[in-house]
């Protein structure tokens, strides 16, 4: 997954030129959220460059917009132009910045979910390799070059780190630290205690498939909990009440004579508001899924 904010155009390095100006107007803030959250991404901007970059592109998209939608308002003939379309033209870019501030967060949230997804089958093979009698630095060098998504990312980093004569426990430990995926971190962990302690890898690496198994275990019922009232709730809303309303309206419309006009237009808002209702079902449905599943 490659890191790139909404809405732009350009590698960072033409962000930050263009945007330099406005990056000048923010101040530097200790213990900054956004700033560790860049860090811990392996993003090369600073929290004031990335804010610098959502104003510059704020002001472009309000200039833009509004220039756009007053000329079509104008030849609309509609009064005060500019203002209506100076309104839109200020939602239209906030929003846009508010994404894109979000979007960090957003980003790391699902690199986080990529990585514990595929965290499970990357132990298993790990234990294998173990067993086998490879070693820990061939173990690593061969995850990062499987496919195993964001995770196989990770075990580059490390890879790239140890080649580079770092040692094994301090790079782990270190990656464990910058990493949102808590199942992740634990382990990295574990491994980097193994490592200073002299334990048996196998015994830790076994550990931590049994505790990954129990942890999954305990999400699939978690989520099916969720499910229960989420399903009835479908059932109630996109069976039960357009069924219920679909007679309704019938009657209405054919006991007080309404224009065919209005009847359709009644029956295609209720269509519109199912089809809505069962597109944020499946929202619903996706954001709930266990990471580890």
């Amino acid at each position: 997954m490659k890191f790139k904010i909404p809405f732009t155009s350009g590698d960072f390095t033409k962000l930050k030129s263009r945007s330099k100006l406005f990056s000048s107007k923010f101040k530097h803030k200790k213990n900054s959220k956004l700033e560790t959250l860049l860090r811990n991404l392996d993003i090369d901007l600073t929290r004031e460059e990335y804010l610098g970059i959502v104003l510059y592109t704020f002001v472009n998209l309000f200039v833009i917009a509004w220039i756009v939608l007053s000329l079509m308002f104008l030849v609309m003939q509609i009064k005060l132009f500019y203002l209506i379309g100076a309104g839109i033209a200020i939602v239209l870019a906030g929003f846009n910045a508010i994404t894109q501030l979000g979007y960090p967060g957003l980003f790391q949230s699902k690199r986080q979910k990529n990585i514990d997804k595929n965290l499970l089958f990357a132990m298993d093979d790990m234990l294998v390799q173990l067993n086998s009698g490879v070693a820990l630095f061939e173990i690593l060098t061969n995850i990062s070059n499987s496919n195993y998504g964001e995770l196989s990312v990770e075990f580059k980093k490390i890879v790239k780190r140890i080649s580079a004569g770092e040692p094994e426990s301090k790079v782990l430990n270190d990656v464990g630290k910058k990493n949102s995926s808590v199942f992740f971190r634990r382990i990295l962990w574990q491994l980097s205690n193994g490592l200073n302690s002299g334990s048996n890898m196998t015994l830790i690496i076994k550990e931590s498939v049994n505790t990954l198994n129990e942890e999954q275990m305990i999400q699939i019922q978690n989520y099916g909990n969720k499910l229960n009232p989420l399903i009835m709730m479908y059932m109630l809303i996109s069976v039960i009440v357009p069924a219920l309303s679909v007679s309704f309206m019938t009657v209405v419309v054919s006991m007080m004579g309404v224009e065919e006009t209005i009847a359709k237009s009644m029956f295609i808002g209720l269509f519109i508001f199912v089809l809505f209702f069962q597109i944020m079902f499946l929202g619903m449905i996706r954001s709930k899924r266990p990471s580890l599943l």
